[in-house]
């Protein structure tokens, strides 16, 4: 099975490598996780894949299919389910558990993390897009921050002067699915279902994280 966890970000600490030099890692309490479906692309899905579900919710917190949906894999519903992709048939049955020892039994030493980030809400073209803004000296007058020029027909020559599609302006930001590619794995405590992380970890503390094996660095 390819190594991949569900988990939730806890928050930052340090480790020192033998030579003395600081490392500052995230925490991500990652597991147990319960198996709670098995597709198989010799099946009906016609794919290969395994469900993983992590924190359990109360049964008021949840609706009647997803705790049949558990119940089949003799478990509580899950606050955070997600399903992991493979490309070979997983040797793992309903009701399974999966830990952090499955990245030590691997030996992996970089994963990506997929998490969501933190939600800033609505912003201006300075935050959002690192505009410079216009001028602090003479002239300008309660438009500091303004991102200038949106819909001049100067750039867009042979077209109308409509905003076009994509142009980088104020709006909502954050609050947005993004992967952290190939991080460093510095260690993983098994005994209390931890992973050390050096680097970015995606979301806010609390939030839930899918860490997997790199697929670009081994």
């Amino acid at each position: 099975m390819l190594p991949a966890i569900l988990g939730k970000k806890i928050g930052m600490t340090q480790v020192f490598e033998p030579t003395g030099q600081r490392v500052p890692v995230t925490l991500v309490q990652a597991g147990p996780c319960v198996v709670l479906q098995v597709k198989r692309a010799d099946g009906k899905d016609r794919y290969n894949a395994v469900q993983l579900g992590f924190a359990d919710v109360k049964p008021h917190r949840s609706t009647l299919p997803e705790i049949g949906h558990a119940r089949k894999a003799q478990t509580a519903p899950k606050a955070f389910v997600r399903e992991i992709r493979l490309q070979e048939p997983t040797d793992k049955a309903v009701g399974d558990t999966v830990t952090v020892g499955l990245f030590e039994d691997a030996g992996v030493k970089f994963v990506d993390v997929i998490g969501v980030t933190k939600g800033r809400g609505f912003q201006g073209g300075m935050k959002r897009w690192g505009f410079g803004g216009q001028p602090a000296s003479h002239g300008t007058e309660r438009k500091h921050r303004s991102p200038g020029s949106i819909g001049g027909r100067g750039q867009n020559r042979g077209t109308s002067g409509a905003v076009k599609k994509g142009k980088r302006m104020a709006g909502h930001m954050g609050n947005a699915r993004r992967t952290a590619p190939c991080q460093a794995l510095v260690g993983v405590d098994a005994e209390h279902n931890l992973l050390l992380i050096a680097g970015s970890v995606p979301g806010p503390v609390g939030g839930f994280v899918v860490v997997r094996k790199s697929k670009t660095r081994s």
